[in-house]
């Protein structure tokens, strides 16, 4: 079977399944406007999607083998596609949130399932290009996403976005009837279902996610709410763990740890995708709440990085097979946490080429990262196991971005606070500074109509207001600065990876 043609196959559902992880956000106030819910009720919305979609991924390695791979693939798709449209002509918030739990239980399996495709398609000496193929739609999916939700939403309408993946799913199930082809080594076995296992696995995997998801605004262990699913999910993982070593078909084949080249590689992944949706997300936030851009502006500044990554990706591709692919991880880590540091650096009168020069950095940095992360990490990965490591390899990545996304805005919140506070001990009535800002903005009040008390009460409220802006962008810095550190510091564990040759199935 042509490679390509098994490439465009499984990365078609694949890229629309990773965008619908970011496309409901920028739809959020539409959609709780039309279903009637409050602000926290719609949230859900996203919530039940990740929770759905962190449970199914290191599941797919055991569904594969159990049902067959191709026929496991051709459910997932088809289940995502019905979910898509039973969304799109959701009643009320309820039915909305069970329809995304459907949807993300069907696409949950996209990700790991192409990943292990890819990978055992593709000639070895091919595995950096087929990862360049795979990292366009891992890297570009969440940026494309909002711009194309917020389109599709002010367009037509947030339904919208669900029915626009019916075609496009209906199109992939023909495809991969006919160009997807199950190995022998993969063919249907009937296999002691291992229900301890699934359950510590869902109940650990989706308390952890609703955590994460929920932690800041739930102001983290100060809620009953969160502390309790802490603590679930903290005790069914290790219950998960325990029973998972010594089942005999067990649910996700943690032994896999035992490779140290693969052990490191998840953890690098990890920080990696904790520093890029750490700062997709900080970066939106910061030019609309501090900078007043709109959205398409901020999509503008987004944009140009998920380009870089595009030209970055092919490029580490090729090189890879040419070079030694920790020298070119090294590079991409080092380009990516120096792209963090700059944007620690902004303040509020950073213009338009100053915000969108880092992201490009950190678009060509990350596409540096992925390809011989991913190369290096399953070199040593035989075929036949393959599906189970591109599943744990896939549920490391999703959940460092959880992890990062999770930081930064608390992060934001408390520093935002901390750096407020500082900064109001310095305005008393004796600082001169302060009396000329205040009477200064007090006269062009009055200049302006507005009366001696009004315009006395106005001049310290602009003033207060000045330093509340100032105290975000301090906590901004603080959080961009935060990510910068976190990667850097993983540098040495590429000494601990080296480059394998995988066992060929007998």
């Amino acid at each position: 079977m042509n490679k390509w043609l098994v490439a465009l196959t499984v990365m078609l559902p694949t890229l629309i399944e990773i965008i619908d992880t970011s496309v409901v956000n920028v739809s959020l106030d539409h959609i709780r406007g039309s279903l009637s819910a409050g602000i926290d009720e719609s949230t859900w919305s996203i919530t039940s999607y990740l929770v759905s979609n962190a449970i199914i991924i290191p599941m797919t390695g055991w569904l594969s083998r159990h049902f067959g791979r191709k026929r496991y693939l051709l459910f997932s798709i088809t289940l995502f596609t019905l979910s898509s449209l039973l969304c799109g002509a959701a009643w009320n918030l309820q039915s909305l949130v069970i329809f995304r739990i459907l949807q993300g239980m069907g696409g949950g399996a996209l990700q790991p399932i192409s990943q292990s495709i890819l990978l055992e398609t593709f000639p070895p000496r091919q595995h950096g290009m087929a990862m360049a193929i795979f990292g366009v739609g891992i890297m570009f999916g969440p940026i494309i996403g909002p711009l194309v939700g917020g389109w599709i939403t002010d367009t037509w309408s947030w339904r919208w976005i669900f029915f626009i993946n019916v075609p496009i799913g209906i199109i992939s199930i023909l495809m991969v009837i006919f160009f997807i082809v199950d190995p022998d080594y993969l063919k249907r076995v009937k296999m002691k279902i291992d229900y301890w296992g699934l359950a510590f696995l869902s109940l650990g995997l989706g308390s952890l996610q609703i955590v994460l998801d929920k932690g800041q605004r739930e102001d983290w262990f100060a809620s009953g709410f969160i502390s309790w699913l802490t603590l679930i999910s903290i005790s069914s993982l290790v219950l998960f763990v325990i029973i998972e070593y010594f089942a005999e078909h067990p649910i996700v084949n943690l032994k896999t740890f035992k490779n140290l080249t693969f052990t490191t590689g998840n953890i690098v992944m990890f920080f990696a995708f904790f520093n890029l949706f750490g700062s997709i997300v900080l970066l939106p936030i910061y030019l609309q709440t501090l900078m007043g851009y709109t959205a398409t502006l901020a999509g503008m500044v987004l944009g140009p990085g998920g380009i870089a990554s595009l030209i970055a990706l092919p490029v580490a591709g090729r090189l890879v097979t040419r070079m030694n692919p920790k020298a070119l991880l090294g590079f991409g880590i080092i380009v990516s946490s120096y792209s963090t540091y700059l944007m620690s650096q902004f303040n509020l009168a950073a213009d338009f080429n100053t915000i969108i020069w880092p992201r490009l950095v950190l678009g060509v940095g990350m596409g540096f990262i992925f390809i011989p992360l991913t190369t290096l990490t399953m070199s040593g990965i035989r075929k036949e196991e393959m599906g189970n490591a591109s599943a744990i390899y896939n549920l490391l990545r999703n959940l460092g971005g959880s992890f990062g996304v999770a930081l930064v805005t608390t992060v934001i919140a408390r520093r935002s606070q901390f750096h407020q506070f500082r900064m109001v001990e310095h305005l008393t009535p004796m600082d001169p500074s302060l009396g000329i800002a205040s009477t200064n903005i007090s006269r062009e009040l009055i200049s302006r109509g507005f009366n001696a008390s009004e315009a006395q009460a106005g001049g310290g409220g602009a003033v207060y207001s000045r330093l509340v802006r100032q105290a975000s962008m301090s906590a901004f810095n603080d959080a961009f600065y935060l990510l910068s550190v976190f990667l850097i510091c993983i540098i040495p564990l590429l000494l601990m990876m080296k480059k394998g040759q995988a066992a060929r199935p007998g």
